[in-house]
């Protein structure tokens, strides 16, 4: 079992738009989730950052969901958090992608499903939400 954080529905976000998540991680954390999309089955971002978890050490793991059809995995290597410390993650949403905001880094995550607004968003795993925003 997973444990499920808050989902947000009807957030609205559009290009030009960006989310802002901020929260603690558990200090025996193995991997925790962000999902951005329509609703639970689209899923235009999966943020999956693995401390270790199949198979992965270190590394964010992004991908996309169309209903139950996951994407092609897409792996970053810069991995800038730290079990029982807190992440903050920035998303920005443009026209064509998504750009993922990290201490230090960013890298962008190609809209996938051509979504025009995300309006859904939750979290899971090893992590605890304490505030989100967009503007």
């Amino acid at each position: 079992c997973v444990p499920q954080g808050p989902v947000c529905t009807n957030l609205g976000l559009k290009p030009g738009q960006r989310l802002i998540v901020k929260g603690k991680i558990a200090p025996g954390a193995k991997s925790f989730v962000m999902n951005l999309g329509k609703d639970a089955s689209h899923v235009g971002l999966h943020f999956n950052p693995r401390f270790d978890a199949h198979g992965d050490v270190n590394t964010i793991v992004c991908n996309s969901k169309k209903v139950e059809e996951w994407g092609a995995e897409h792996r970053e290597t810069v991995f800038p958090f730290q079990k029982g410390g807190t992440a903050e993650v920035t998303f920005i949403v443009n026209q064509s992608d998504l750009t993922v905001h990290l201490p230090g880094h960013q890298f962008t995550f190609p809209n996938r499903l051509g979504l025009s607004v995300f309006d859904y968003f939750d979290t899971q795993g090893d992590f605890t939400l304490q505030s989100i925003s967009w503007e």
